[in-house]
This record gives structure tokens, C-alpha cells and sequence, in this order.
């Protein structure tokens, strides 16, 4: 389905045929771009950008690619095509035909459903606001422009939907979004790790492969939703979400295979000697996956949770790809769960029923997922001859939300006193010195084809052009 640019919004929901939401969205338009020009990237603004830019919803060619200046991107509302006389998959409502307008009694939850999704999109531009000053390459600057410009999309798919949907309630949550801020002492943004700083790329990278691997979930869960709308939505937003891992696991291996280049030029795997050299070593990119996957890991929610059970009951959040489920109602199922008995110090199993458990469910398969680029990852050390191995961490390890959160444990999930874990805690996670280390390291490089000491080039460039080529016009 072709997009429609004769608007001021790009879009393929047909905007010109419903004059009243075309100007309240236009009237919103010009409060997001003051935003994207306070909180957006910093300084880059009349650069002229190699970006991809969505001109249709068709898997086979959805983007063109071009030189842009940010400010003039053509953010848009993209819905996925239709899936004629669709039905809900999943919960009480299982069969039904899937809700073209909000139920009154769900209305509410999806509001804040939305809402939550939408406030993270904005919230990661502005965590990575200042990264284009001490980019390690131009290659990689055009991939963090591209990644924020893309979030600043997402953030208009989910206000389309306020403003489509939920009236004035709606309109007043979109002004909402533009004003809570990342950090901010008075209006952070909802979720803690989307209150993070970002102020080095290990730590974009980390960012990009597990928290927008979160938000690839979170995605894929609301394409199940029975509020059509809303499913259509997210399918395309999953198109996009691809790219932002992509750069995270592209990000990660390079700074890895530097670390190795310089191990065998060394002959030595002592982390000292290798930062000498300039290279970011192998234990310290352990304790940055440590505390991105574990910060991750706590946006699913509580393990045990009778909001999980009633999104999926209401037909409002499924599982992921639910179609490969066999048990669509799971009234009847249990799942076993982990907790932690203080008095006896040992990890204890319930079983909890399913749809309580439907975080955890997902949740594991996240984990799943994020394990797949680690093995990539670990292939690279063991074939040039390094004996070491990157890992996920427990899901216990460092948790601040869910049955563990009152409790401690190692990264193998052996528990420990309070006492214990902040003697020992700069062994798992990055210390101030280790930061301090990263961040010396981040200075720009901005020559086509050039890149910083502490990450190797990547295998190929954009969109069949040249590692070497002008990717941002400085």
C-alpha cells in the first residue's frame, strides 16, 4: 500500500478523508519538531543525513534511501495492510472479530498500553542525544541518526492512535509525551531503564541489542492485540525495530573482534595491556551485557502478574507469534515459576497458572532470543584461539523488579547478603573506573572510512554503498 504525501503527514490511513483528525495531528506536528530540535541529536541538525526513509507498508521495498536533514524526515503514520475479516487468536474473546474501535470497558488499558509504548520511543532519542559528538565513525553516526529518526516515527504511530481513538484523553496524553524527558528529576520518563544515561557508545550498542530486543517483544506481543488498530501498527513498527538490533549486534561484535585483533597482536589477554592499547577488553564487555540484559530483563514486569492475565484474557496483549501456540485460552494451564525462600536461602518452584505467568512466558523467550547473538559473539573469540566466553547473566542477577528485587544474587544466580553483593559488585558490572575508561575512549571520528581504535570496521556498508562513503555530510 503506496503512502500518501500530498498531506503534511505521510500516511496510508487516509487522513484527507477525516478532516478533524488531519488538523489536530497537524497542530501536534509543530510540537514535535520543537522537540526534536531541544531534545533531538544535538548540533547535527542541518547535516545532510543518508537515511531510509518508509514509502510504503510492502515487505519486498517499504524504504528509499537519500540524503535528509533530520528536521525534514518525513515522519508518518504507517499501519500494515489489513487482514480481511481478521479474528482475535487468543483469551476470553478468542474468535471474535477483531475490534476496529476501542471496547468502552478496555478503553482505559489500551490508553496506557499505548501510552507506555509510546513513551519509550521518545525517551531513547533523548538518552542519546549528545552520542554524535564522539561518534567512532560516520558509518556510525548515519546508524544512530537513522535508529533516533526511526523512534521518532514509532512515537507518531502510537500518538495517531491516541488522537484516532481516545478523543480528548488522547490528544492531552500526546502533549504528555513530548513533555516528560529521560532523566528529568520532576517528569521522567515511565520505565526506569529508558531513564538511563547513554553516554558512550558500548553502552548505545548494549542499548540497541537488549532493550530494543525488549521492544521487539513488547511489538510483537501488542500485533497480537484484538484492537486491530493497534495490531497493524506494531507489525510495521517491527520492520523498522529490525535495523536498531541489527546495529547492536553488529556494534557489540566490532568492538569484540577489535578486542581479539589486539589480543593476538599482544599475545596476551590481560585486560590492562589490552587497554593500553585502546581497545575496550573482553571482562569489561561482559559487565556492560550484564548490566544492559539485566535492565532489560525487568521491563517484562513481575513474574506473577494479574495484569498479564487480564491483558491476555481481554484479548488486548498476546504472546508473541501466538499462532505457534497450541493453547490459545490457557484457562486451565500452569506454568512453573522460580522464587527465592529467604529463611532457608534456597530458590523454590511454583506453579502458578498460565495466564498469571504470561511476563515470564515472554520473558523466556526473550532470553532465548538474546542468547542467539551471544553465541555469534562467542563464535568470533573462539576462532581466534581466545579462551573466554560471553554470557547472559541469571535473570536473578541485579533484578529491581518481580519476585527477586529484594534479594541478591552473582551473575550465576548463586544469592548472596546484601553485604556481600556491594563488596563484589564492581566484578559484575561496570565500576566508575571502567566507565571512566569507556569514556576516554570516545572521542569522534569523522573522516568517510576511518574508524576509532576501540572498534573494527564493519563487513559492508549501507544499502550497498562503501564502508567509506559520506555517510553524514559534515
Amino acid at each position: 500500500m503506496a503512502i500518501d504525501y500530498k498531506t503534511r503527514i505521510p500516511n496510508n490511513v487516509d487522513l484527507d478523508g477525516n478532516r478533524r483528525l488531519q488538523r489536530a495531528l497537524e497542530s501536534w506536528q509543530p510540537h514535535y519538531i520543537d522537540w526534536w530540535r531541544q531534545m533531538g541529536p544535538d548540533r547535527f541538525l542541518e547535516n545532510d543525513v543518508y537515511l531510509r526513509t518508509a514509502t510504503s507498508v510492502d515487505a519486498k521495498g517499504w524504504a528509499t534511501y537519500g540524503a535528509v536533514k533530520m528536521p525534514d524526515y518525513r515522519w508518518g503514520i504507517f499501519l500494515a495492510d489489513a487482514v480481511p475479516d481478521r479474528r482475535i487468536g487468543f483469551g476470553d474473546h478468542k474468535g471474535e472479530p477483531a475490534w476496529q474501535e476501542v471496547p468502552g470497558e478496555y478503553r482505559s488499558i489500551l490508553r496506557r498500553l499505548i501510552v507506555t509504548q509510546g513513551d519509550t520511543e521518545p525517551a531513547s532519542v533523548e538518552q542519546q542525544r549528545m552520542l554524535g559528538h564522539i561518534c567512532p565513525s560516520l558509518y556510525d553516526l548515519r546508524n544512530l541518526f537513522q535508529v533516533n529518526v526511526e523512534e521518532g516515527r514509532h512515537l507518531w504511530a502510537m500518538v495517531y492512535l491516541l488522537h484516532a481513538h481516545f478523543g480528548r484523553d488522547g490528544r492531552e496524553e500526546a502533549e504528555e509525551l513530548l513533555q516528560r524527558h529521560s532523566g528529568d528529576a520532576d517528569k521522567p520518563r515511565i520505565l526506569a531503564t529508558f531513564n538511563e544515561p547513554i553516554d558512550d557508545w558500548l553502552s548505545f550498542f548494549m542499548f540497541c541489542y537488549f532493550t530494543d530486543r525488549d521492544g521487539k517483544f513488547q511489538l510483537k506481543c501488542l500485533a497480537e492485540s484484538g484492537f486491530d488498530p493497534l495490531a497493524r501498527t506494531c507489525r510495521f513498527m517491527l520492520t523498522e525495530e529490525a535495523h536498531h538490533m541489527f546495529v547492536g549486534d553488529t556494534g557489540i561484535q566490532r568492538v569484540t573482534k577489535r578486542a581479539l585483533e589486539v589480543m593476538n597482536e599482544l599475545g596476551t589477554d590481560d585486560p590492562a595491556a589490552i587497554r593500553e592499547q585502546g581497545a575496550i577488553d573482553l571482562p569489561t564487555i561482559q559487565k556492560y551485557i550484564n548490566f544492559w540484559f539485566s535492565s532489560a530483563v525487568d521491563l517484562f514486569g513481575a513474574d506473577i502478574s494479574s495484569n498479564a492475565a487480564s491483558y491476555f484474557a481481554d484479548g488486548l496483549k498476546g504472546r508473541p507469534d501466538e499462532g505457534r501456540y497450541e493453547d490459545h485460552d490457557c484457562r486451565e494451564a500452569f506454568f512453573t515459576v522460580e522464587g527465592f525462600d529467604a529463611a532457608k536461602g534456597k530458590i523454590v518452584t511454583e506453579d502458578v497458572p498460565m495466564r498469571k505467568a504470561m511476563n515470564a512466558v515472554v520473558r523466556n523467550a526473550y532470553i532465548a532470543d538474546c542468547a542467539i547473538g551471544v553465541k555469534r559473539w562467542n563464535r568470533l573469540i573462539t576462532k581466534a584461539g581466545q579462551d573466554f566466553e560471553l554470557r547472559l547473566p541469571s535473570p536473578r542477577f541485579r533484578r529491581d523488579v518481580g519476585v527477586w528485587a529484594d534479594f541478591q544474587f552473582d551473575p550465576d544466580g548463586n544469592p548472596l547478603s546484601a553485604e556481600e553483593w556491594a563488596q563484589r559488585k564492581d566484578e559484575w558490572i561496570p565500576s566508575p573506573d571502567d566507565r571512566a575508561f569507556i569514556k576516554s575512549l570516545m572521542q569522534p571520528v569523522n573522516k568517510p572510512g576511518k574508524m576509532a581504535g576501540w572498534i573494527a570496521p564493519p563487513d559492508r556498508g549501507i544499502n550497498n554503498q562503501p564502508v567509506d562513503y559520506e555517510y553524514v555530510r559534515l
